[in-house]
């Protein structure tokens, strides 16, 4: 069985990686035992190194880097098209995520944004919160 190709959000993906006994640690279970293929794009990446960056998190250099590395090597890399057709969307800062999404051919987007999850059912890719889309893995996927 192939593993679902999966468009993680930018909080999703921050949650499973800085909080190892978190409410979405499984998920980092879930990349690193092949169970899904996380996809990231260049705009993807910036933003999760720019988002580690912030003062907030208190993390050095090299505890990014670390954290880049438990996820970046699971991933597959997704050229985006620059005119990628995607749905409008209340935030534009969405718009990279879908043209992922797309471009990727995911499975399923995961996300906890309100803004992301209005779309659901009227985007091609199934737009789901963490615990959906984790009720939807095969068990044997799960920690």
């Amino acid at each position: 069985m192939t593993a679902p190709r999966v468009v993680l959000d930018t909080n999703v993906l921050l949650s499973a990686l800085l909080f190892h006994a978190g409410t979405l640690s499984w998920l980092r279970h879930a990349w690193q035992s092949g169970a899904i293929l996380p996809l990231a794009s260049r705009d993807s990446a910036a933003e999760l190194i720019r988002v580690l960056g912030y003062p907030r998190f208190r993390l050095s250099p090299a505890e990014r880097d670390d954290l880049l590395g438990d996820y970046l090597p699971w991933c597959e890399a997704v050229t985006v098209p620059k005119r990628l057709k995607v749905p409008p969307c209340r935030d534009p800062f969405d718009r990279p995520l879908l043209a992922l999404a797309l471009a990727g051919k995911a499975n399923a987007l995961v996300t906890g944004d309100k803004d992301l999850l209005a779309l659901s059912g009227s985007f091609v890719v199934p737009i789901l919160a963490p615990a959906e889309f984790r009720g939807r893995l095969p068990k044997r996927a799960e920690p």
